[in-house]
């Protein structure tokens, strides 16, 4: 009974340089606070006041979690989480 979650590459020296991580199904916000006590730093990188930083982008099972309910939107056994920081640059 798991979720896979993406570990973007920024994010991997954080997981020992794991590219996907497994958690226990629930929501976004609590896979974050797993992540984060198994891996720690890992909430403050995503993270900001209780919500998910202005570049960071969460996908669930493909879909943006900024237009579901944000950090609080669930996720199911089986499914995948994808962490994406936007990139910039000219």
């Amino acid at each position: 009974m798991s979720v896979t979650v993406r570990i973007p590459s920024p994010l991997r020296p954080l997981t020992g340089g794991a590219g996907t991580v497994e958690c226990a199904p629930g929501t976004v916000g609590a896979i974050i606070d797993e992540l984060d006590a198994n891996h720690p730093g890992f909430k403050e990188r995503v993270t900001q006041d209780g919500e998910l930083r202005r570049f960071v982008n969460v996908f669930v099972a493909g879909q943006d979690v900024r237009f579901e309910s944000g950090i609080q939107t669930d996720v199911a056994d089986g499914q995948e989480v994808t962490i994406l920081p936007a990139v910039a640059g000219g």
